[in-house]
């Protein structure tokens, strides 16, 4: 085969091509917290931030607009100074092993991203073990983690913990959050002990939206805050961490050690910017329309949506069991609303709000749904 023969199992990118279903302008994703993206839309997207602002050169992902994009975010979460990574993954890493500095051990929660879905990178290439609490839980109380720190050093060799971090909202547990006064008494408690403490809000724009409380008053808790760009944020792929500049100066020289370095990541930071416009705004207008569409849904036979108690965006749907399921969503898929089953299982399904809810209005949303019920109800 030669150097400039595409592969035969490789179709060619057609930006003309039909598009799927979901990436309609007017279709309605129940699943993910930001809205679908596309080739075409991020082409369109960057052309509108190249033609308005302009796409300046960055270097290693330092300088040009992901400096832009750095200074946004650090105004946002009211923090010093904030660094681009490109995963979420290395903002956790390298924060952990910013704060933790010499001490062996950080405390994190067990349904965390950072202990079940990183490969147990921190302990592997940064040495500090990870001492989980709260297993299967959504969060930890101040009683375990002074349990915990008690058992660090009165041991018969002292391990003192480095760091602390929250994980809030917790997608491994459906979005559900820590409560703001649990995170005021953790990290109060954790000053008094000199222990730094990190948040992954990684989906920190949902638990803002869901509790009415701004990103600010969360982050101010912390010395560290990573957030996600590429999940509502429109990047293809991206993070920020934010915090002191004490704890980030010089991080990049560590971001570069990781291979964290891309070339250029400007393109990622204009998308992020672009879509970063209102959208604090539009989550919370999609939110209350979500508080208002489950409301009238439960007023309806043959579904029930149900609340968290300590929720955040995603919202455990019941349907009646003399529906059949598979009717009911492809129902629904028809008329442009995209409802998913959970991975491996058709009776446990959940309803995600996010802006694409803003599409249609809930009279449309609620007639099909209404439609998708008989239909499964008749087929049975």
């Amino acid at each position: 085969m030669s150097t400039t023969q595409r592969p035969s199992s490789i179709a060619p990118l057609r930006l003309d091509a039909e598009p799927q279903p979901t990436y309609t302008e007017t279709a309605v994703i129940f699943r993910g917290d930001g809205e679908p993206k596309t080739a075409r839309g991020m082409i369109d997207q960057l052309n509108a931030f190249e033609a308005e602002v302009g796409i300046t050169p960055d270097s290693f992902a330092c300088g040009g607009t992901v400096a832009e994009l750095e200074r946004r975010f650090a105004d946002l979460l009211g923090k010093e100074a904030a660094i681009f990574m490109p995963t979420g993954t290395l903002a956790n890493h390298l924060a952990i092993r910013r704060l933790c500095g010499i001490k062996p051990r950080a405390i994190v929660p067990e349904q965390s991203h950072l202990y079940h879905d990183s490969g147990d990178c921190v302990p592997r290439l940064s040495g500090i073990n990870l001492i989980p609490l709260a297993h299967g839980r959504p969060t930890f109380t101040l009683d375990e983690l002074q349990e915990a720190l008690h058992l660090s050093v009165t041991g018969r060799v002292c391990n003192p913990v480095g760091a602390v971090m929250i994980e809030s909202p917790v997608r491994r547990q459906y979005g559900q959050i820590m409560p703001y006064e649990d995170m005021v008494a953790i990290t109060a408690y954790c000053k008094v002990q000199g222990i730094p403490t990190h948040l992954d809000g990684a989906r920190l724009y949902m638990m803002s939206a869901a509790t009415g409380m701004r990103p600010q008053q969360y982050t101010a808790l912390f010395d560290t805050v990573y957030v996600s760009l590429y999940k509502y944020f429109g990047a293809p792929f991206g993070a920020i961490l934010a915090g002191t500049h004490a704890y980030l100066n010089d991080l990049h020289h560590e971001r570069r050690r990781f291979g964290g370095s891309p070339a250029s990541a400007s393109l990622a930071a204009a998308l992020a910017l672009q879509c970063s416009k209102e959208f604090e705004t539009r989550f919370a207008a999609a939110m209350a329309k979500g508080t208002d569409l489950i409301d009238r849904l439960n007023e309806q036979p043959g579904i029930r949506v149900h609340r968290f108690t300590q929720g955040s965006n995603m919202f455990p749907v019941e349907l009646d069991p003399r529906l059949d399921v598979e009717t009911f969503l492809a129902a629904l898929h028809r008329r442009g609303m995209f409802l998913y089953p959970d991975e491996g299982s058709l009776q446990h399904i959940h309803l995600t709000v996010n802006t694409t809810l803003l599409r249609q209005t809930n009279d449309a949303i609620l007639a099909a749904f209404a439609s998708a019920v008989d239909e499964a109800r008749l087929c049975l």
